[in-house]
Protein backbone atom coordinates (compact mmCIF):
# COMPACT_ATOMS: atom_id res chain seq x y z
CA UNK A 1 0.00 0.00 0.00
CA UNK A 2 1.49 3.49 -1.09
CA UNK A 3 1.47 5.93 1.87
CA UNK A 4 1.23 9.22 0.98
CA UNK A 5 2.21 12.57 2.56
CA UNK A 6 -1.71 13.33 3.36
CA UNK A 7 -2.07 9.89 4.96
CA UNK A 8 0.78 10.33 6.90
CA UNK A 9 -0.46 14.36 7.90
CA UNK A 10 -4.12 12.69 8.84
CA UNK A 11 -3.22 10.33 10.98
CA UNK A 12 -0.91 12.68 13.14
CA UNK A 13 -3.77 15.12 13.35
CA UNK A 14 -6.12 12.35 14.59
CA UNK A 15 -3.74 10.94 16.81
CA UNK A 16 -2.87 14.50 18.33
CA UNK A 17 -6.78 15.06 18.58
CA UNK A 18 -7.32 11.59 20.50
CA UNK A 19 -4.26 12.62 22.65
CA UNK A 20 -6.10 16.14 23.59
CA UNK A 21 -9.08 14.38 24.31
CA UNK A 22 -7.25 12.41 26.71
CA UNK A 23 -5.46 15.38 27.99
CA UNK A 24 -8.72 16.97 28.18
CA UNK A 25 -10.33 14.02 30.74
CA UNK A 26 -7.48 13.78 33.29
CA UNK A 27 -7.80 17.76 33.53
CA UNK A 28 -11.64 17.17 34.51
CA UNK A 29 -11.06 14.28 36.77
CA UNK A 30 -8.45 16.82 38.35
CA UNK A 31 -10.69 19.51 38.27
CA UNK A 32 -13.93 17.89 39.29
CA UNK A 33 -12.36 14.87 41.81
CA UNK A 34 -14.96 12.78 39.90
CA UNK A 35 -14.10 9.49 37.59
CA UNK A 36 -16.86 10.81 34.66
CA UNK A 37 -18.79 13.88 33.69
CA UNK A 38 -21.67 11.73 31.73
CA UNK A 39 -22.85 7.98 31.68
CA UNK A 40 -21.65 7.61 28.12
CA UNK A 41 -17.77 7.95 29.88
CA UNK A 42 -18.53 4.67 31.60
CA UNK A 43 -22.40 2.85 32.15
CA UNK A 44 -21.51 0.84 34.46
CA UNK A 45 -19.99 3.44 37.41
CA UNK A 46 -23.17 5.49 36.48
CA UNK A 47 -25.49 3.01 37.54
CA UNK A 48 -23.89 1.67 40.34
CA UNK A 49 -23.85 5.76 41.41
CA UNK A 50 -27.52 5.73 41.28
CA UNK A 51 -27.81 2.74 43.05
CA UNK A 52 -25.87 4.54 45.59
CA UNK A 53 -27.28 7.61 45.82
CA UNK A 54 -30.80 6.29 45.92
CA UNK A 55 -29.34 4.21 49.18
CA UNK A 56 -28.21 7.39 51.13
CA UNK A 57 -31.10 9.40 50.13
CA UNK A 58 -33.26 6.54 52.03
CA UNK A 59 -30.27 6.39 54.58
CA UNK A 60 -31.04 10.30 55.32
CA UNK A 61 -34.53 10.05 55.37
CA UNK A 62 -34.51 7.37 57.79
CA UNK A 63 -32.13 9.62 59.92
CA UNK A 64 -34.82 12.38 59.74
CA UNK A 65 -37.58 9.84 60.81
CA UNK A 66 -35.51 8.90 63.57
CA UNK A 67 -35.14 12.48 64.62
CA UNK A 68 -39.10 13.29 64.62
CA UNK A 69 -39.05 9.74 66.88
CA UNK A 70 -36.42 10.96 69.13
CA UNK A 71 -38.39 14.54 69.81
CA UNK A 72 -41.77 12.59 70.47
CA UNK A 73 -39.77 9.97 73.33
CA UNK A 74 -37.88 12.56 74.60
CA UNK A 75 -41.10 15.16 75.12
CA UNK A 76 -43.06 12.60 76.31
CA UNK A 77 -40.51 11.23 78.79
CA UNK A 78 -40.22 15.06 79.64
CA UNK A 79 -44.21 14.74 80.78
CA UNK A 80 -44.63 11.81 82.23
CA UNK A 81 -41.77 12.54 84.59
CA UNK A 82 -43.33 16.02 85.55
CA UNK A 83 -46.91 13.72 85.73
CA UNK A 84 -45.41 10.98 88.24
CA UNK A 85 -43.70 14.39 90.54
CA UNK A 86 -47.33 15.20 90.46
CA UNK A 87 -48.99 12.50 91.51
CA UNK A 88 -46.60 12.04 94.20
CA UNK A 89 -47.38 15.00 95.29
CA UNK A 90 -50.54 14.71 95.98
CA UNK A 91 -49.88 11.71 97.69
CA UNK A 92 -47.83 13.32 100.18
CA UNK A 93 -50.57 15.45 100.90
CA UNK A 94 -53.16 12.71 101.09
CA UNK A 95 -50.76 11.25 103.49
CA UNK A 96 -50.77 15.00 105.48
CA UNK A 97 -53.87 15.29 105.01
CA UNK A 98 -54.80 12.07 106.43
CA UNK A 99 -53.13 13.59 109.84
CA UNK A 100 -55.82 13.62 112.30
CA UNK A 101 -53.71 16.34 114.06
CA UNK A 102 -55.18 18.61 110.91
CA UNK A 103 -58.58 20.69 111.35
CA UNK A 104 -60.75 20.94 108.67
CA UNK A 105 -59.78 24.77 107.73
CA UNK A 106 -56.13 23.18 106.95
CA UNK A 107 -57.63 19.91 104.72
CA UNK A 108 -59.81 23.08 102.69
CA UNK A 109 -56.02 24.80 102.25
CA UNK A 110 -54.86 21.23 100.98
CA UNK A 111 -57.68 20.65 98.78
CA UNK A 112 -56.67 23.82 97.05
CA UNK A 113 -53.14 22.59 96.04
CA UNK A 114 -54.64 19.74 94.98
CA UNK A 115 -56.85 21.38 92.77
CA UNK A 116 -54.23 23.17 91.21
CA UNK A 117 -52.31 20.14 90.89
CA UNK A 118 -54.97 18.53 89.11
CA UNK A 119 -55.29 20.92 86.44
CA UNK A 120 -51.56 20.96 85.74
CA UNK A 121 -51.92 17.11 85.23
CA UNK A 122 -54.73 18.13 82.39
CA UNK A 123 -52.19 20.61 81.11
CA UNK A 124 -49.31 17.31 80.84
CA UNK A 125 -51.89 15.37 79.26
CA UNK A 126 -52.69 17.97 76.89
CA UNK A 127 -48.67 18.20 76.01
CA UNK A 128 -48.05 18.51 72.69
CA UNK A 129 -44.96 19.06 70.14
CA UNK A 130 -44.97 20.58 66.63
CA UNK A 131 -48.80 21.06 67.06
CA UNK A 132 -49.60 17.42 67.88
CA UNK A 133 -50.74 16.32 70.49
CA UNK A 134 -48.67 13.58 71.96
CA UNK A 135 -51.14 11.08 74.45
CA UNK A 136 -54.02 11.04 71.95
CA UNK A 137 -53.01 8.41 70.26
CA UNK A 138 -52.90 9.00 65.83
CA UNK A 139 -55.12 11.34 66.62
CA UNK A 140 -52.68 13.77 66.96
CA UNK A 141 -54.68 17.26 66.22
CA UNK A 142 -57.09 16.91 69.19
CA UNK A 143 -56.92 17.47 72.72
CA UNK A 144 -57.08 14.22 75.19
CA UNK A 145 -57.96 15.90 77.91
CA UNK A 146 -60.82 18.44 79.19
CA UNK A 147 -61.98 17.84 83.07
CA UNK A 148 -64.85 20.70 82.23
CA UNK A 149 -65.90 19.11 79.28
CA UNK A 150 -65.25 15.21 80.81
CA UNK A 151 -63.05 14.05 77.57
CA UNK A 152 -60.26 12.11 77.80
CA UNK A 153 -57.94 10.15 75.92
CA UNK A 154 -59.54 7.65 73.66
CA UNK A 155 -57.38 6.65 70.94
CA UNK A 156 -54.75 4.29 71.32
CA UNK A 157 -53.50 3.63 68.01
CA UNK A 158 -49.71 3.97 67.75
CA UNK A 159 -47.77 6.71 66.18
CA UNK A 160 -45.23 4.52 64.01
CA UNK A 161 -42.35 5.61 61.88
CA UNK A 162 -40.34 3.93 59.57
CA UNK A 163 -36.28 4.25 60.53
CA UNK A 164 -35.14 1.60 58.58
CA UNK A 165 -36.34 -0.33 55.32
CA UNK A 166 -39.38 -2.71 56.70
CA UNK A 167 -38.76 -1.16 60.61
CA UNK A 168 -41.39 0.56 62.27
CA UNK A 169 -40.89 2.33 65.81
CA UNK A 170 -43.73 3.34 68.07
CA UNK A 171 -42.94 6.90 69.19
CA UNK A 172 -45.93 7.68 71.27
CA UNK A 173 -47.34 6.65 74.67
CA UNK A 174 -50.81 5.39 75.50
CA UNK A 175 -52.34 8.12 76.52
CA UNK A 176 -55.21 5.99 77.69
CA UNK A 177 -53.06 4.41 80.31
CA UNK A 178 -52.13 7.26 81.77
CA UNK A 179 -54.59 10.54 81.90
CA UNK A 180 -57.81 8.52 81.50
CA UNK A 181 -61.05 9.03 82.91
CA UNK A 182 -60.51 6.80 86.41
CA UNK A 183 -57.48 9.33 87.16
CA UNK A 184 -59.10 12.04 87.26
CA UNK A 185 -62.35 11.44 88.47
CA UNK A 186 -60.07 10.08 91.86
CA UNK A 187 -58.53 13.42 92.08
CA UNK A 188 -61.43 15.57 92.01
CA UNK A 189 -63.12 13.10 94.46
CA UNK A 190 -59.83 13.50 96.72
CA UNK A 191 -60.26 17.06 96.75
CA UNK A 192 -63.88 16.86 97.34
CA UNK A 193 -63.76 15.11 99.98
CA UNK A 194 -60.69 17.16 100.83
CA UNK A 195 -62.96 20.94 100.29
CA UNK A 196 -65.07 19.28 102.79
CA UNK A 197 -62.91 19.20 105.57
CA UNK A 198 -63.11 15.52 106.43
CA UNK A 199 -60.62 13.65 107.89
CA UNK A 200 -63.35 10.04 107.00
CA UNK A 201 -62.20 8.13 103.91
CA UNK A 202 -59.35 9.94 102.82
CA UNK A 203 -56.86 6.68 103.51
CA UNK A 204 -59.02 5.37 100.76
CA UNK A 205 -57.52 7.27 98.05
CA UNK A 206 -53.45 6.18 98.63
CA UNK A 207 -54.34 2.90 97.07
CA UNK A 208 -56.00 4.72 94.16
CA UNK A 209 -53.00 7.07 93.51
CA UNK A 210 -50.27 4.20 93.67
CA UNK A 211 -52.13 2.64 90.92
CA UNK A 212 -52.10 5.54 89.02
CA UNK A 213 -48.64 6.09 89.76
CA UNK A 214 -47.97 2.55 88.86
CA UNK A 215 -49.89 3.26 85.29
CA UNK A 216 -47.15 6.15 84.89
CA UNK A 217 -44.07 4.26 85.69
CA UNK A 218 -44.84 1.20 83.67
CA UNK A 219 -45.66 3.57 81.00
CA UNK A 220 -42.69 5.21 81.14
CA UNK A 221 -40.63 2.16 81.71
CA UNK A 222 -42.11 0.75 78.26
CA UNK A 223 -41.39 4.27 76.96
CA UNK A 224 -37.62 3.70 78.08
CA UNK A 225 -37.14 0.64 76.71
CA UNK A 226 -37.90 1.66 72.82
CA UNK A 227 -35.65 4.85 73.86
CA UNK A 228 -32.93 2.27 74.32
CA UNK A 229 -34.07 0.39 70.81
CA UNK A 230 -33.61 3.93 68.85
CA UNK A 231 -30.10 4.46 70.27
CA UNK A 232 -29.42 1.51 68.63
CA UNK A 233 -31.24 2.25 65.71
CA UNK A 234 -29.81 5.39 65.21
CA UNK A 235 -25.96 4.05 65.64
CA UNK A 236 -26.88 1.44 63.00
CA UNK A 237 -28.09 4.24 60.49
CA UNK A 238 -24.55 6.38 61.44
CA UNK A 239 -22.82 3.31 59.98
CA UNK A 240 -25.18 2.70 57.27
CA UNK A 241 -24.38 6.46 56.20
CA UNK A 242 -20.82 5.76 56.48
CA UNK A 243 -20.49 3.04 54.77
CA UNK A 244 -23.24 4.53 52.46
CA UNK A 245 -20.95 7.30 51.35
CA UNK A 246 -17.48 5.43 51.13
CA UNK A 247 -18.63 3.24 48.85
CA UNK A 248 -20.38 6.04 46.89
CA UNK A 249 -16.61 7.98 47.15
CA UNK A 250 -14.98 4.62 45.86
CA UNK A 251 -17.45 4.68 43.22
CA UNK A 252 -17.53 8.07 41.60
CA UNK A 253 -13.94 9.84 43.11
CA UNK A 254 -11.33 9.93 41.07
CA UNK A 255 -7.39 8.59 42.40
CA UNK A 256 -6.23 12.39 42.81
CA UNK A 257 -2.45 10.89 42.32
CA UNK A 258 -3.02 8.40 39.43
CA UNK A 259 -4.94 11.31 37.72
CA UNK A 260 -1.91 13.31 38.06
CA UNK A 261 0.56 10.38 37.03
CA UNK A 262 -1.40 9.74 34.36
CA UNK A 263 -1.69 13.53 33.18
CA UNK A 264 2.46 13.92 33.40
CA UNK A 265 2.33 10.70 31.36
CA UNK A 266 -0.17 11.90 28.21
CA UNK A 267 1.74 15.58 28.32
CA UNK A 268 5.05 13.89 27.60
CA UNK A 269 3.68 11.12 25.31
CA UNK A 270 1.73 14.23 23.62
CA UNK A 271 5.28 16.37 23.34
CA UNK A 272 6.91 13.26 21.52
CA UNK A 273 3.81 13.37 19.21
CA UNK A 274 4.29 17.28 18.82
CA UNK A 275 7.72 16.37 17.63
CA UNK A 276 7.34 13.03 15.76
CA UNK A 277 4.54 15.67 13.79
CA UNK A 278 7.09 18.30 12.99
CA UNK A 279 9.11 15.09 11.69
CA UNK A 280 6.34 14.06 9.32
CA UNK A 281 5.17 17.31 7.99
CA UNK A 282 8.63 17.75 6.02
CA UNK A 283 9.34 20.52 2.71
CA UNK A 284 7.73 19.08 -0.46
CA UNK A 285 8.44 19.54 -3.83
CA UNK A 286 6.56 22.76 -3.82
CA UNK A 287 8.62 24.42 -1.30
CA UNK A 288 11.82 24.27 -3.63
CA UNK A 289 9.97 25.31 -6.83
CA UNK A 290 8.70 28.50 -5.33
Amino acid sequence: MRITQSMLSNNMLRNLSKSYENMDKYQQQLSTGKKIHRPSDDPVIAMKSVNYRTQKTEIEQYKRNMTEVNIWMDNSDSSLDKATKTMQRIRELNVQASNGTYDSGQRKNIAKEVQQLVEHMENIGNSKINGKYLFNGANTKTAPVSVKENTFPDNSDPVKMEVSQGVFLKANVDGTQVFNEELFKDLNEFASTLESGSEKDLDQFISKLDGHIDNIVNERADLGARMNRAELVEDRLETQEIIANRVLSDNEDAELEKVITDLKTQESVHRAAMGVGARIIQPTLMDFLR
